[in-house]
């Protein structure tokens, strides 16, 4: 049996020099172990996809068990991609060998287009226009997004630069998966169980580079309904809600039993858990995210309201929400089931103040004036999400280090989405972007749409519309880069070079120059303004670009400069625009920078090792 097993394995393999027999052996004994022995072997993660597709030719037993559907390409495609294991059913049929050769190609697809970034985008504070590449890509978007992470988690201090727009490129993907799903989410029939989910889908789209899902939110929440079930059966061991399933949406109707609950929420949450209003820092956009909220167990009214809103329900109390002015309120009914309500049949609760339990008049002491009965009705979901997007907009428009103004944009897409015809935000989107520089033609059709909304804008929509296409016809006219060389006679003052970890003397900040000019380049009001005329030397000395660590950007003399003896990071998001990677002790210029500035890099090789080879000698004596 034995012999003929070898013989039949024999026959598929060519004809080969004598020398050759062991081989011949050895795959004969291979062919003959039983089939998940086989199996193991070739998934044992020592083979190479290359290595399977050798073996899967060498005979037919092999191919029969490289199949393309079979364990071992699966085995292939888990280990060199494990994150997307979660996107398969294990009931559905996957061809694992196709997978692998449309997510490799994929990967391949995205790093080209991740390194054309820098080259196209480079003088762009935001590469907008690129992302229309990536729209037309073929292939699954999760192959795309995975790889992007893959880059993204790339160990050690290089590729700074493909790291800076693989994170653009991907939070730009995410954000338009969950723009869409919001939108469908908006068309849906109201629901007191999709309070949550919309909160949920803001947090996403402020949050895209997060890891964040309805279904682990939920999860943290229902462990707090755990805890207040634990109280609760303290209270009345046969408590109604302590029977309620998962998923339920049974509601008790005697006013006594919900006042247990609520007893028993006040407890788990404000004393056993901690929980509180954000009275010391509530300006603070991670307020209104509710997977913050959960793990800094703090935030503001309304997220605090949705969150209690969420675990009453879930137990039965059938709370409701009220957009009342300056301060979010649920309601809890007091009055009998089919009768005539007014405002006096409700209490209301503030979550952000530890479940306080108010009247009416108290509700109005509360924010120290008067209102009419209609604010204290319930609102919809829809009302309740333009309340929190509403307040980061607020937020949004009080950045002042972030450039980009991140997230002054995000709400304006958030409340575009759910109100796309608002003329004052769509004109401040349009404003927004003109002043950042990006997206020219997509100013020209936001004021479009603005002129076609309301004819009564055509003063500033024609101001901006004469601008824009001004700036269009100036980069269709750009020619070359500006080179600064340090050999110039004009640049013999300047002293230090970009890549560089700097300190300033006057401020203490840690900072890494990205440019620099030979006097200052601003304009007489920004001198004036900065008090440069009381430098010793004014404005008649070289300037440099600098990133510093808190994340600003900054113009600083070189007088005020100082080489930092102990560099470090600068943690900036913007470090990867200019640079490639950090030595530990200076930057490397990526190719674009190093093209505008190509004798500095020799100048910083001199610098590193005269001061710090230098110190390292002091230090070793």
């Amino acid at each position: 049996m034995a012999a003929a097993a070898v013989d039949s394995a024999m026959e598929v393999v060519p004809a080969l020099p004598e020398e050759a027999a062991p081989e011949i052996a050895g795959l004969s004994c291979l062919v003959n172990l039983p089939g998940e022995v086989l199996e193991y072997i070739l998934c044992c993660g020592s083979l190479t996809a290359a290595d399977i597709g050798r073996v899967s030719s060498t005979c037919r037993r092999l191919r029969e068990l490289c199949q393309s559907s079979g364990k071992v390409w699966k085995e292939q495609f888990r280990v060199r991609w494990p994150s997307l294991m979660k996107h398969y059913s294990p009931t559905d049929y996957v061809n694992w060998l196709e997978e692998y050769k449309v997510r490799q190609k994929a990967g391949l697809e995205a790093r080209k287009i991740v390194a054309s970034f820098s080259k196209r985008f480079f003088s762009e504070h935001v590469p907008c226009n690129g992302f229309s590449d990536i729209e037309n890509l073929e292939g699954p978007e999760i192959f795309f997004e995975d790889e992007l992470v893959c880059i993204l988690n790339m160990e050690g201090r290089k590729a700074l630069t493909w790291k800076y727009y693989a994170k653009k490129i991907l939070y730009y993907l995410r954000q338009q998966k969950i723009l869409n799903n919001l939108k469908a989410f908006l068309q849906q029939p109201d629901d007191y169980e999709s309070y949550l989910e919309g909160a949920v889908y803001i947090d996403q789209y402020c949050n895209p580079l997060s890891d964040i899902s309805l279904k682990d939110i939920q999860a943290q929440i229902d462990s707090i309904v755990e805890l207040v079930c634990k109280t609760l059966r303290g209270i009345n061991s046969r408590h109604p809600s302590l029977a309620f399933k998962a998923g339920e949406s049974s509601m008790i109707m005697e006013i006594e039993l919900q006042s247990q609950v609520l007893d028993a929420m006040n407890y788990v949450l404000y004393d056993q858990l901690k929980f509180k209003g954000n009275r010391m820092d509530y300006y603070n956009a991670l307020n209104l995210y509710m997977h913050q909220v959960l793990i800094r167990r703090t935030g503001i009214p309304i997220s605090m309201s949705l969150l209690y809103l969420t675990i009453a329900r879930q137990l039965g109390v059938p709370l409701e929400p009220v957009n009342f002015p300056s301060h979010f309120l649920l309601r809890w009914c007091q009055g009998a089931e089919g009768a005539t309500l007014d405002i006096f049949d409700y209490i209301y609760i503030d979550a952000f103040g530890k479940g306080k339990q108010l009247t009416v008049k108290e509700c109005e002491y509360l924010i120290g004036q008067h209102v009419t009965a209609a604010l204290y009705g319930v609102v919809n979901v829809k009302k309740v999400l333009q309340r929190m997007v509403g307040n980061l907009l607020s937020l949004g428009k009080r950045e002042g280090i972030d450039q980009s103004y991140q997230l002054l944009r995000d709400s304006l897409d958030l409340y575009l989405a759910m109100y796309p015809d608002q003329v004052q935000l769509l004109l401040l989107q349009a404003r927004l972007y003109f002043h950042l520089g990006i997206w020219p033609e997509k100013v020209l059709d936001i004021l479009q749409h603005i002129q076609t909304l309301d004819p009564g804008q055509h003063g500033a929509v024609g101001y901006l519309v004469q601008h824009t296409l001004e700036h269009i016809e100036r980069k269709k006219e750009e020619v070359g880069v500006e080179v600064k060389l340090r050999s110039d006679e004009k640049h013999r003052d300047v002293c230090y070079s970009i890549g560089l970890i700097m300190k300033h003397k006057r401020y203490g900040y840690n900072c890494v120059i990205y440019g620099w000019d030979p006097t200052c380049m601003m304009g007489h009001e920004w001198i004036r303004n900065m008090n440069v005329h009381s430098l010793p030397h004014g404005h008649h000395q070289p300037f440099y670009n600098v990133l510093v660590e808190d994340g600003s950007c900054r113009y600083a003399a070189q007088e005020n400069l100082e080489y930092n003896v102990e560099p470090q990071e600068i943690s900036h998001p913007d470090v990867g625009r200019y640079f490639s990677e950090f030595t530990g002790t200076h930057y490397i210029p990526n190719a674009e920078l190093e093209i505008r500035y190509p004798e500095d890099l020799e100048f910083v090789y001199e610098t590193v090792q005269n001061i710090y080879s230098a110190k390292k000698e002091n230090i070793d004596e």
